[in-house]
């Protein structure tokens, strides 16, 4: 019952009953009942066998800047999560049968596990990399084992709803709205509304499956927009058994075979409760808490307009992708100073992004003047 206890105090004494009228028609359920129902599925319910396409879609209001066109030949790539539309397409038997695949205009690439067998295929590289699976304890299955993206843009609506809750805090006003039918399915929606003034976020909305209390779709909507800043959902979705030739996996004649690093036991979902923080690097630390957090953090050296992408400083690159964009940031981002320093901001519809002339990145989805405290 982590999750519930986590956000219980923001639901109020008094009941908030799904509405009437939305369609497809469920049973009513307070959102407290919700809340439960979410944590119990998350602590004992092995996730059903599935298959699907999850959509994410990004719509933050960032101006033009690099890696942002589009996902490449290979799928898309870290920065270009932040805008556009992106699938993952998913084929789920068990915690140690699955296959994860991001298709690119001309090729794929996808993460399969059939029992000790793992695999990770770039369709445009031509190379297979075979993983160590390690044997997954006791405990629930859940068959979304990848990290999440950058920027915490999660990958799938389990990594969002998860996001979600933790934030969530006596600080949120949580009700149940109308019923709504995602891929298919008649779902439960969850609306979570921070009460912070420095929040540029208007509500979050969980869409739970009617049936199984699964997230379905996660939606983020910004102060004044009708519609979602981001949203991560199926778009389709059913629960019977993928077909074994799904998992089965031989490197194609030609192709480079390499050997991989341990991955993560694939039934396991994360042990750290909710509101726990995770292992970050020593020089990156968060903020304040709930909505209102802010992600300081040392800027990459070729960010700060250095030519060595390397340890300038004992600071790590961040790799070409992030370097552009950055430096596109930088590039479209409005001079300020304070009483904290100068540098350089950049507002979105649900994030505010401070670039110091002292070499810190700070970001957060609150107003402009949050980060200003929070670089003091």
């Amino acid at each position: 019952m982590a999750a519930v206890a986590v956000v219980a105090a923001a639901v109020g004494a008094g009941p908030v009953i799904a509405a009437v009228g939305g369609e497809p028609s469920l049973p009513d359920k307070t959102a407290e009942q919700l809340l439960a129902d979410v944590a119990r599925t998350w602590q004992h319910g092995p996730m059903p066998q599935m298959s699907g396409t999850i959509v994410e879609t990004a719509s933050l209001g960032l101006p033009a800047l690099p890696g942002l066109s589009g996902p490449g030949p290979s799928g898309a790539t870290p920065v270009s999560l932040l805008s556009g539309s992106h699938q993952l397409k998913i084929w789920y038997a068990g915690e140690n049968r699955f296959r994860l695949m991001l298709p690119g205009e001309m090729s794929e690439t996808d993460l399969i596990s059939d029992g000790d067998k793992v695999w990770f295929w770039d369709s445009a590289a031509n190379k297979a990399t075979r993983l160590t699976a390690p044997a997954a304890p006791g405990g629930t299955a859940t068959p979304f084992p990848l990290p999440s993206g950058p920027a915490s843009m999660p990958a799938t609506p389990e990594q969002a709803a998860r996001e979600v809750l933790k934030a969530a805090g006596t600080d949120t006003a949580i009700s149940v709205g109308d019923d709504v039918t995602v891929a298919g399915r008649g779902a439960y929606q969850l609306v979570l509304t921070p009460r912070s003034p420095d929040s540029l976020i208007k509500d979050v909305r969980v869409a739970l499956d009617g049936e199984r209390l699964m997230p379905l779709r996660v939606q983020v909507y910004a102060k004044g927009a009708a519609e979602p800043a981001f949203e991560v959902g199926f778009e389709t979705l059913s629960f019977t058994s993928p077909a074994p030739e799904n998992f089965a996996f031989t490197p194609p004649p030609g192709a480079k075979v390499e050997q991989g690093v341990d991955v993560p036991a694939a039934g396991r979902r994360p042990e750290t409760a909710p509101g726990a923080q995770d292992g970050a690097h020593e020089e990156t630390r968060v903020v304040g808490s709930g909505w209102d957090r802010v992600l300081v953090a040392p800027l990459p050296a070729a960010a700060e307009g250095k030519q060595d992408e390397g340890k300038q400083n004992g600071r790590k690159g961040g790799g070409p992708d992030v370097a552009a964009l950055l430096g596109g940031v930088r590039s479209a981002a409005t001079p300020v100073s304070g009483e904290w320093g100068s540098g350089r901001l950049l507002r979105t519809k649900v994030v505010s992004i401070l670039l110091t002339d002292d070499g810190r990145l700070l970001a957060g989805a609150v107003t402009p003047e949050a980060l200003y405290r929070a670089a003091r």
